[in-house]
Order: C-alpha cells, then structure tokens, then sequence
C-alpha cells in the first residue's frame, strides 16, 4: 500500500487534499490589513494611527484589487514614473500640500514614518525637484514605505538605489525653496481622487489606486 503524502513540513499555502497536495488561494492584502492592528503614525489626525502597521509589499497588485473591491477602490488617473527601488509599496495616508517648497516635506519625513506614504501635492508643477536623494533616504531609513509626489523629483540615479517606493511626475534638477510655506495632514486631490490622510493607498507598476478607511 503507497504512503500517503507526509503533511509535516508543508509550507503554508500548501495542504493535503485526498492524497494530493493544493496550493491555498492567496490571502487578501487588504483584508489581512483590516484585521492588523491599526498603523502608528506620530502626527496623524485619523484614529488609525494607534497601534501597529503591518505594511503590505509584493503581496498585491492594484489590478488585483480594483478586480476584487470595485468601486470601494480609487483610482488615480495621475500617469506617474517609478524612481524608488521598490516598484510595488502601500501604506496610510500622510499627506503634504506644497508649492515649489520642500521644507515642511523634508521635515516630516525626518520623523518615524510607520510604514506610510507620504502624499505630497505639489500642484503638477515640474519646475523643481521637491524630493531629491537626501530628503528621500531620510525617508527610508525613518521607515517611510513611499512617496508619491504630484511634482518633479532630482537625483533619480541615487533614488533607484533606496528601499524606498518614489512615484513622481518627472525629474528636474533645480532645487526647491524651503521655507516650508504648505499644509500638513490636509486632504489633497489631483487624478480624480481625493487622499485623505488615514486611508490606505497602494501602489505599483500600474498605477496608485486609494481603499478609504
């Protein structure tokens, strides 16, 4: 008589099913994210921010999710370029309204970020760079997972070395003014979608689509 299949040491997405092995279906990002503890976030305003962030990477596709969640999905329109070295990133919403001006961005992203994405509004312009590589390596190493920036970014060699998701609308290396003139934490809209801060947006190849909160 054949040995049944051994079930020790299966991975976890593997069970044994009338002596055959099944791969389990994958889990839900965003349903596993709404069971996690909610994600901290030193200056946020929503209630979200207590707790813990348990932040989804390469385990999604926004494709996947617009098919799965509909029209509870936002969808930006927004044609964005990747400059980070992670293509795929999500986390809450942190949010940044400026113009030509990094200064309050550069601070913000100087503190523990948690695991969220900095959304920064910088009104299309293109006429300087609001993030270059310094401002976006002190964004990963406080443990930032993106930025997702309505504006130009510089030094776009240097940002493909970071762990650390970029999307941006385009390069220019003029420098940005700092006298940190903008709005914090404020809800910001371009590609038909409002960010507000608190919710969940995800990001990767595709596009950046937003789950409210």
């Amino acid at each position: 008589m054949a040995n049944s299949p051994r079930k020790a040491n299966l991975p976890d997405k593997v069970e044994v099913v009338e002596g055959y092995f099944r791969r389990r279906n994958p889990p839900d990002p965003v349903a596993a994210r709404r069971a996690a503890p909610s994600p901290t976030s030193p200056a946020a305003t929503s209630p979200r921010a207590e707790g813990t962030i348990d932040t989804v990477t390469d385990t999604f596709t926004t494709a996947d999710l617009v098919d799965a969640h509909g029209d509870a999905l936002r969808v930006c329109d927004t044609q964005f370029r990747s400059y980070g070295g992670h293509t795929t990133f999500s986390g809450p919403i942190r949010t940044v309204s400026c113009h030509e001006d990094n200064g309050m961005l550069r601070e913000l992203l100087r503190t523990p970020g948690g695991g969220a994405v900095l959304v920064v509004d910088g009104g299309g312009s293109l006429h300087s760079a609001l993030t270059g590589d310094l401002i976006a390596r002190s964004a990963a190493d406080n443990g930032w997972s993106g930025l997702i920036i309505n504006g130009a970014v510089r030094d776009s060699a240097e940002l493909a070395k970071l762990p650390l998701g970029v999307k941006a609308l385009g390069t220019n290396p003029r420098k940005s003014a700092k006298t940190g003139a903008g709005a914090l934490d404020v809800p910001v809209g371009f590609g038909g979608v409002t960010f507000v801060p608190g919710d969940t947006v995800y990001a990767d190849a595709d596009g950046v689509v937003v789950l409210p909160a």
